[in-house]
C-alpha cells in the first residue's frame, strides 16, 4: 500500500522559511516523480513544483519560482520543499504527490498525502 506522509508545515511570519518533508512507502521510490500541490480555502488545488524520478528535472509554478525549491532524497524516499520569502498568499494545505512522470496537472498523480497546513502571518 503506498503512503504519503507530509510533514514540517505551520505558522511562520512573511518573509521566514519552512521546509516541508513528504516520506514515502510502498513502492519503489526512485520509479516514480513526485509533485507538490497546495489548496487555499475557497480555491482550487493549485501545481507547486515537481521533480522528476532521478531529481534531475525540476519544475515551478510561477508563483514559486526563485522561492521555493523542491528536491528529493531517493535512499529516504523523502522529497522536499524549501519554502523561503514566504508571503501571505502561500496560506494553504500542502500536498506530496506521486505519478509517473513529474507533470503540473493533478490527475497525473496517482497517490497523495493527507497535507500539512502552512500558515503565513503578514
Amino acid at each position: 500500500q503506498v503512503q504519503l506522509v507530509e510533514s514540517g508545515g505551520g505558522l511562520v511570519q512573511a518573509g521566514g522559511s519552512l521546509r516541508l518533508s513528504c516520506a514515502a512507502s510502498g513502492r519503489t521510490f526512485s520509479n516514480y516523480a513526485m509533485g507538490w500541490f497546495r489548496q487555499a480555502p475557497g480555491k482550487e488545488r493549485e501545481f507547486v513544483a515537481s521533480i522528476s524520478r532521478s531529481g534531475g528535472g525540476t519544475y515551478y509554478a510561477d508563483s514559486v519560482k526563485g522561492r521555493f525549491t523542491i528536491s528529493r532524497d531517493n535512499g529516504k524516499t523523502t522529497v522536499y520543499l524549501q519554502m523561503n520569502s514566504l508571503k501571505f498568499e502561500d496560506t494553504a494545505v500542502y500536498y506530496c504527490a506521486s505519478g509517473r512522470i513529474a507533470m503540473t496537472s493533478a490527475p497525473a498523480y496517482d497517490y497523495w498525502g493527507q497535507g500539512t497546513q502552512v500558515t503565513v502571518s503578514s
